[in-house]
C-alpha cells in the first residue's frame, strides 16, 4: 500500500489529515500545506472586494490600449462622414461612463473571468466571493442581469445561475492571484464564428487547411460580421484544437493587448495583414461605411486532431470591457492593475452634448436634420430618406425578443400607433421613493427582430424603429407598404443616450424581466440616422454589397 503523503497529486487535506494521525515524519510537509491552505482561506477577507471594484472598473472604464485604438480610428476615419461622427459619439460615451461610473454599454454580457492562483488557494471559497460580487455590482446598476434560464425564459435577476457567471481557474507557480474579467455583449457574441477546414467561402472561394485557407477565415469574419456586431471591433481567432476548446483559445485572445507582438513570426505577419486588409473592406464604424473597420486581431495556435480543422474567431464590439488585476493571496487585496500602463494621458471628461452632437451629425455628415415629436404620421415618415439625422422627442417604448414574440399574439399594453419602438434591454435602478431611473440605454441587435418586425409595423402602427445593424428584407418591405423608418442608433453608446432620456413614464410585462420588460420612455433630442427608409432603400444592403467586392480582391493566395 502507498504510504499517504507520497503521492505529489493527493490534496492538501490528505496530507493535513496524516499528519494530524501521527505521521510526524511528514510534519515539515504539513506544516508548509497548512500554512498554503491558511494563506488561501484569508484570501476571502478583501478578495470580494477587490472582485467587486474589478468588475465595475471593466464595466464602466476602458482601458488605454483599448482608447487608443479607438483613437487610432478617428484620425483614419474621413473627417464628416457617419462613420466619423459615430466614432465621435463613441469617444464622448467612453468619457460620460468613466465620469458617471455607469456602464458603457447597457448589455454587460456574460461575465467570464480568467484566474491563476498558487496552489492552495481556495477556489470554493473564491467562487462565493465571486458570486457574490457579480450580485452586488448588478443590485447597484453596474451590471445589467443577465442570466436567463434556458427552459423557461426566467431572468434570475442578480446574473447567477447555472453556468454564470463563467469562471476558469488555473493553478500556477507564482505567489499571486491574477484575476481577468471580460464582459462581452450579446450583439457581438453572435457574431462569434468558427470554419471547419476545407470550406467555400462567398467572395473568397476555397480555403484549404493551410495558412492562406486561415486568413480567408479570417477576413471572412470581420465581412460577415458587417455592423451587427458594433464595428469597428476587435477579433480574437483560435486556430485548431475542437469545436471547444477552439473558441476558448479565441476568447483567451482578446485578453492580449491591443499592441502587443505575437511571438510567433508566421502568426505576427498574419495580425499584421488581417489588420491592413480588414480595413479596405469599408465596412466602417457601425456598418455605415469608412475606412476603420478593425480595430485589433490576435491569433492564437494549438494542436488538433488530424481529422479536424477549425478556424474559431471570437467577435468584440468597439465597447472591448477587459481588464485585470493581480491580488495578494494573503490579504485579498489588489497589488496591480494589469491594463493601465499604455493608456493616453491627459484626458479629462466632456460635458454631455447629445443634441449638440446631433447637429453636427447632420451638419457635417451631408444628411438633413429632422424633428420628430411622437406620436409620428405617415407623411412625416415618408419624407424621410437615408443619411436623415432624426431627432427624437415624446414617448418612445423598449422591445426586444421576448416583447417582440409576445406582441405577435396579444394586444400592446399602451397604443403603439405613430410610436416608436426602440430595441432595447436598460440597466435600470428603483430609488427609495419607488422610481425607476435609467442607468444604461444603448441599442441591442436589431437582426434577431426580423421574423416578427414588419407584422408589428403592420399591427399596431408603429412609424419608427430604433435599433443597431440594420434589419433584413421583410421588415425593409414592411417599412415600405406601411410608411415606417428603420433608424440606427451608435451601438455601445448607452450613457450617450440615457442622458436623453428625462423620465420613465412607466413600465408593462416585467414578468420577461427587467432588459425583457416595455419600458415606456420620455425623451428629449434622442439622435439615430435613417439607414432603411419607406421607399425600399437600405445603407446596410449597400455597405454590404460593396463590402463583398472588396473582399473578393483578396482571393487570390498570399501565404503559400
Amino acid at each position: 500500500m502507498k504510504q499517504e503523503g507520497k503521492n505529489p497529486k493527493r490534496g492538501v487535506d490528505d496530507k493535513i489529515v496524516s499528519y494530524i494521525i501521527g505521521s510526524k515524519n511528514r510534519k515539515w510537509r504539513c506544516v508548509s500545506n497548512i500554512k498554503r491552505l491558511e494563506k488561501g482561506l484569508m484570501v476571502v477577507k478583501h478578495f470580494k472586494e477587490s472582485i467587486y471594484q474589478l468588475i465595475v472598473e471593466t464595466s464602466t472604464n476602458l482601458p488605454p490600449d483599448v482608447r487608443q485604438a479607438i483613437e487610432k480610428a478617428r484620425e483614419m476615419e474621413n473627417a464628416g462622414t457617419r462613420s466619423s461622427l459615430s466614432l465621435d459619439t463613441i469617444d464622448q460615451n467612453i468619457k460620460m461612463a468613466e465620469e458617471n461610473v455607469s456602464p458603457i454599454c447597457q448589455d454587460t454580457g456574460l461575465p467570464t473571468f480568467e484566474i491563476k492562483c498558487p496552489v492552495g488557494a481556495n477556489q470554493l471559497e473564491m467562487t462565493r466571493m465571486i458570486k457574490e460580487a457579480i450580485a452586488e455590482a448588478t443590485e447597484k446598476g453596474k451590471l445589467r442581469p443577465n442570466s436567463v434560464d434556458s427552459l423557461t425564459g426566467e431572468n434570475s435577476g442578480n446574473n447567477l445561475g447555472e453556468g454564470t457567471p463563467v469562471i476558469h481557474f488555473e493553478q500556477w507557480d507564482k505567489d499571486e492571484i491574477d484575476v481577468r474579467l471580460i464582459l462581452k455583449g450579446g450583439g457581438c457574441e453572435n457574431k462569434n464564428i468558427q470554419y471547419s477546414l476545407p470550406c467555400e467561402l462567398e467572395g473568397l472561394g476555397r480555403a484549404g487547411r493551410d495558412l492562406d485557407g486561415i486568413r480567408k477565415c479570417i477576413l471572412h469574419s470581420v465581412y460577415q460580421a458587417q455592423g451587427q456586431g458594433c464595428s469597428a471591433g476587435f477579433i480574437g481567432v483560435g486556430i485548431g484544437g475542437d469545436r471547444s476548446s477552439g473558441y476558448q483559445l479565441a476568447k483567451q485572445q482578446l485578453f492580449r493587448k491591443v499592441y502587443d507582438t505575437n511571438p510567433n513570426p508566421d502568426l505576427a505577419k498574419l495580425e499584421d495583414y488581417i489588420m491592413e486588409k480588414a480595413n479596405q473592406l469599408g465596412i466602417g464604424t457601425m456598418g455605415f461605411g469608412g475606412e476603420a473597420t478593425l480595430l485589433g486581431c490576435k491569433i492564437g495556435s494549438m494542436n488538433r486532431i488530424p481529422a479536424s480543422f477549425f478556424v474559431s474567431v471570437a467577435y468584440n464590439c468597439w465597447a472591448f470591457r477587459r481588464q485585470g488585476v493581480t491580488i495578494n493571496p494573503e490579504t485579498g487585496e489588489i497589488e496591480e492593475w494589469l491594463y493601465k500602463d499604455a493608456g493616453p494621458e491627459g484626458e479629462t471628461p466632456v460635458a454631455k452634448v447629445v443634441k449638440k452632437q446631433a447637429r453636427k451629425m447632420a451638419e457635417e455628415g451631408g444628411g438633413r436634420q429632422v424633428e420628430l415629436q411622437a406620436p409620428i404620421t405617415e407623411e412625416q415618415i415618408r419624407e424621410l430618406k437615408v443619411g436623415d439625422v432624426v431627432i427624437i422627442n415624446g414617448l418612445m417604448h423598449t422591445g426586444r425578443d421576448a416583447i417582440h414574440k409576445y406582441l405577435m399574439d396579444h394586444d400592446a399594453p399602451v397604443d403603439l400607433n405613430g410610436g416608436v419602438l426602440y430595441h432595447c434591454g436598460p440597466v435600470m435602478l428603483k430609488d427609495e421613493n419607488g422610481e425607476w431611473h435609467v442607468k444604461a440605454a444603448g441599442p441591442t441587435t436589431s437582426i434577431r427582430e426580423e421574423p416578427y418586425q414588419a407584422d408589428i409595423i403592420k399591427k399596431f402602427g408603429i412609424r419608427a424603429v430604433i435599433g443597431k445593424g440594420g434589419m433584413g428584407p421583410k421588415t425593409l418591405q414592411g417599412l415600405k407598404e406601411h410608411g415606417a423608418v428603420y433608424l440606427n442608433a451608435i451601438g455601445g453608446a448607452a450613457q450617450y443616450y440615457a442622458d436623453c432620456i428625462e423620465k420613465v413614464e412607466g413600465v408593462d410585462l416585467m414578468e420577461f424581466g427587467i432588459p425583457e420588460a416595455m419600458w415606456h420612455l420620455r425623451v428629449k433630442g434622442f439622435a439615430a440616422i435613417v439607414t432603411m427608409d419607406a421607399h425600399g432603400n437600405s445603407l446596410h444592403e449597400d455597405v454590404e454589397k460593396t463590402s463583398l467586392e472588396k473582399l473578393a480582391q483578396f482571393a487570390d493566395p498570399v501565404f503559400k
